[in-house]
């Protein structure tokens, strides 16, 4: 336990960016939580994680770090960090160390969004180029928001942040929830990640789950009072 609130540091998904916490960053500060949400850059899994590791330990005191979607994975290695305290997980991917999310959703039938995902390129280092995936526009909704308003959707369809196409085959150099407690959000209608797969990883990791059923990948956006709910519990509990 420690003496001091701990700050909830969140870190989005693909397809998504800071703006898709904003329900969830309200709820907590109306109950005083000191909350931050960088942009994960997306563009690797060990490059983001030491992105928001650095954001982390910049940070005076403990933090608890969430995670959604492909940012749980991000969480699971920069959740290293020394003032990082919990991990909370939301409709996210759990992996193991030594684990990439290809293997991750690999042990259960494929969502949806993998057959609606679009490929682009994009410049890197050397004059070469490296391929970056979004959804496709006609598909979002049912498979990334399907609880959310229509004229919503359209916007965060809208406004995607592609993630680099080698996040699924790049494997986790470290599992935090090792070492640290864990909370975990299913969702129970998810079609961007199998629900079986967040199951897994969170019972592989120990965490305290919820579950809500009917809830989207975008529970975050549909259902901010119960994800901030969760979000509390870990910030009470490592207080």
């Amino acid at each position: 336990m420690v003496t001091t609130t701990p700050t909830a540091l969140l870190v989005h998904g693909a397809f998504a960016d800071a703006g898709s916490w904003s329900g969830v960053i309200a709820e907590l500060q109306n109950h005083g939580i000191p909350v931050v949400a960088p942009p994960n850059p997306l563009r690797g899994l060990a490059s983001d994680a030491a992105y928001i590791a650095s954001q982390a330990a910049q940070i005076d005191g403990p933090v608890v770090l969430v995670g959604h979607s492909y940012g749980g994975a991000v969480i699971s290695v920069a959740g290293t960090a020394e003032n990082v305290v919990g991990l909370v997980y939301v409709a996210a991917y759990i992996p193991e160390a030594g684990e990439s999310l290809g293997e991750l959703q690999g042990r259960f039938p494929l969502s949806p969004l993998v057959s609606n995902l679009t490929e682009k390129t994009y410049p890197v280092d050397g004059g070469q180029t490296a391929v970056e995936v979004t959804i496709k526009a006609e598909a979002f909704p049912a498979v990334f928001a399907a609880d959310v308003p229509a004229a919503v959707t359209q916007v965060l369809a809208a406004a995607q942040r592609p993630l680099a196409a080698s996040t699924f085959t790049e494997t986790a150099s470290a599992a935090a929830w090792k070492t640290k407690p864990s909370w975990a959000l299913v969702a129970g209608a998810d079609e961007a990640i199998n629900p079986e797969v967040e199951r897994f990883g969170a019972k592989r990791a120990g965490a305290t789950v919820v579950e809500i059923d009917g809830a989207s990948h975008a529970v975050a956006v549909s259902q901010p009072k119960e994800v901030a709910e969760l979000i509390r519990d870990a910030v009470r509990a490592t207080t």
